[in-house]
């Protein structure tokens, strides 16, 4: 498996490190992600976490989950009274999905909220960063997240993207905003910045703070195949030229479908200087791949966690195992071969990882950084401090790169 394919099968499985022990952990309380009522699983003030699950005719069980909560699965433990439990080492604070696997085959937990990841609806579950509020519900006012539906002749399909209004949009009808495009990853849907990342909260909060200036976000479903084609499957080993495929349908949705339809239904400010795209993971990826294709219609341009593959946009190979070094010149069909020119159009390029990330991820963003840095172009490159491919990353960058935006 080349240097590329490992990276797209890194952004898709996770990594993690830790050991579970039996004991409930002291002082714990029920995760804010629990269902109502549900005492499990609960977090301790040391940040480990109880997991249980009632099932008495199992034979094994095993509770396992994605970054941030350790290297899983582990193995769990069986009362006499049928039920099964573990604790596991503190966990990265920030959100989590998990499961259990209960005589080899994954199931959600009953007593956890589900969210869309991994493909699926999953369990998830919240841990709390002492200290950081920045993605909480707070007294402040708070915008609107509403969905709107709208038919893709691209797809032929119908499509739903999120739509978050700010705060002050009923209360002046004459006013208009610029618009964010905001993407998520790969194995999740348009659901995943408000449920998993509380987008809205943290734009809510930076906006409260008059750290943001306000805007309207947007969220479509990445995915996207030609009308009447078989779905690509975007996952493991999967080639640079059905990811080039798959990208340019989505590029078609978001650039004559979707920004059209918004500019119509919303008050926005329908011109390059306000408007911006950004995403996670695959979402980064693609929002490279639109933005720099269509440097007349964006200004503003975010990868969070986004592996950076120079040629992409083409669907070229690389040859044998060797590291692809990244060429400012030529990367992206030539998108930063002139930096002054470049500087002039693009108020803002941003890419964002986590520390903790697997090498791939943090070589292939801070080596772009780098030899864009170097070859003059103007980038913002931020780390997430101790973080992998999880939600807490991208909250941070979120939180970091809206501030930026539309000065």
């Amino acid at each position: 498996m080349n240097q590329w394919a490992l990276i797209l099968t890194a952004a898709i499985l996770g990594s993690g490190a830790a050991i579970a022990r039996a004991s409930e952990p002291e002082a714990a309380s029920p995760a804010e992600s629990n269902v109502r009522g549900a005492p499990s699983p609960n977090i301790g003030a040391d940040r480990t976490i109880h997991f249980s699950l009632k099932a008495p005719e199992a034979n094994s069980v095993q509770v396992a989950g994605g970054d941030g909560l350790g290297a899983g699965p582990f193995p769990m433990t069986k009362g006499a009274d049928g039920v099964w439990s573990v604790t596991t080492p503190p966990a990265v604070p920030g959100f989590h999905y998990y499961w259990f696997v209960l005589d080899g085959v994954s199931v959600n937990d009953p007593a956890s909220q589900t969210y869309f990841g991994y493909g699926k609806e999953t369990s998830g579950i919240e841990v709390p960063e002492a200290g950081a509020d920045f993605y909480a519900i707070r007294d402040v006012p708070h915008g609107e997240v509403r969905a709107k539906w709208y038919f893709s002749r691209t797809t032929g399909a119908w499509r739903r993207a999120l739509v978050y209004t700010p705060p002050d949009y009923e209360k002046n009808p004459k006013r208009r905003y610029p618009v964010l495009i905001l993407q998520h990853g790969a194995g999740e849907d348009e659901t995943g910045w408000t449920r998993q990342g509380r987008a809205n909260f943290i734009l809510d909060n930076l906006m409260a703070a008059g750290e943001a200036v306000p805007m309207i976000v947007v969220m479509d479903c990445g995915y996207a195949n030609k009308a009447g084609t078989a779905p690509l499957a975007i996952g493991p080993g999967v080639s640079r030229e059905t990811i080039r495929i798959a990208f340019r349908t989505f590029e078609d949705v978001i650039v004559h479908e979707l920004i059209p339809m918004i500019d119509a239904a919303y008050r926005t400010m329908p011109d390059r200087n306000h408007r911006a795209m950004a995403g996670l993971s695959m979402g980064g990826m693609q929002t490279l791949f639109v933005t720099l294709h269509h440097l007349d219609r964006f200004s503003y341009i975010g990868s969070f966690s986004g592996p950076v593959i120079p040629g992409i946009n083409t669907g070229r190979e690389p040859q044998g195992n060797t590291p692809e070094e990244f060429d400012s010149k030529t990367a992206y069909e030539g998108a930063f071969a002139d930096p002054r020119a470049f500087n002039k159009r693009v108020k803002l390029l941003w890419l964002g990882v986590g520390t903790a990330e697997s090498p791939m991820f943090r070589s292939s963003i801070s080596s772009a950084a780098t030899a864009l840095q170097r070859a003059g172009v103007d980038v913002v490159y931020f780390e997430s401090p101790g973080t992998a491919h999880e939600w807490q990353s991208w909250r941070r960058a979120l939180n970091e790169f809206a501030p930026r935006l539309f000065h």
